[in-house]
């Protein structure tokens, strides 16, 4: 008999995992597609987060404004069966659900969506990129590591901003792994690392078409991966796992 559930702790992705699109890419695409033909071409020679924070300058250079800026945002596809989901979830006193957003977009896209979407209070903690508004309404972002100092050690194949692993392992440290659970939704290749580190009882949700399925298909066909894997393709889906906890 598998032990009794208490406590669980559901880590997000936000870029395609919890919302719909991939804010980075969605925002100039609303507001100046020349832009995201740009981040289009650059991608292979520029770091993702110095990237954006490029065409944040010249996307505010053009004229675009805050308000703009918060506008595409809350238009963002993010689906209604997420909110129900997510909602439903940290509603129930059984198991009692921790949640926790692990993403490479930043603090201000991500909780300006959330607040559109009444979940600002849906995640105990948010790591992610630095950004903040100055007074002329430019968006400046920062990496989360700062190049200039150490970086992350991983080999599995994190961005060089961030190691997922190394961040999920730093919030069980911090909440002295009170979990007897682990859910983790996510979509990409750079999820991958933190699925490594998850345990016989614990899960992901992994998306369906991207790149966390073909890291995952290998080592899960070699008994490698200790962790349930399920796959999603949309929100009504992990709606309907979520009801099944």
């Amino acid at each position: 008999m598998s032990a009794k559930i208490e406590r669980q702790l559901v880590v997000f992705d936000f870029d395609w995992s919890l919302a719909d699109q991939d804010s980075d890419r969605w925002i100039f695409e609303v507001l100046a597609p020349e832009l995201r033909r740009k981040m289009k071409t650059l991608k292979a020679e520029v770091q993702w987060t110095d990237l954006v924070a490029q065409l944040l300058r010249e996307l505010h250079a053009k004229g675009a404004t805050r308000e703009d800026i918060e506008g595409a945002l809350r238009k963002m596809p993010f689906h209604p069966a997420m909110v129900r989901g997510v909602t439903n979830l940290k509603s129930r006193s059984e198991p009692q659900t921790t949640f926790f957003c692990l993403s490479n977009a930043n603090i201000v896209f991500i909780t300006t969506i959330l607040k559109d979407k009444g979940l600002e209070n849906l995640f105990e903690e948010i790591v992610t990129n630095a950004a903040e508004w100055d007074a002329s309404g430019l968006l400046k972002l920062r990496r989360r590591i700062d190049p200039s100092g150490p970086q992350h050690q991983c080999k599995v194949g994190c961005s060089p901003n961030m190691c997922k692993g190394e961040e999920l392992e730093a919030f069980l440290d911090r909440h002295q792994h009170a979990f007897d659970r682990v859910i983790y939704v996510g979509d990409g290749s750079n999820d991958f690392c933190p699925v490594l580190r998850l345990r016989s009882q614990d899960m992901v949700l992994c998306r369906r078409h991207r790149g966390l399925e073909k890291s995952i298909s290998g080592f899960k066909d070699e008994g490698r991966l200790k962790c349930e894997v399920r796959y999603w393709a949309g929100a009504w889906e992990v709606e309907e796992i979520f009801g099944q906890l």
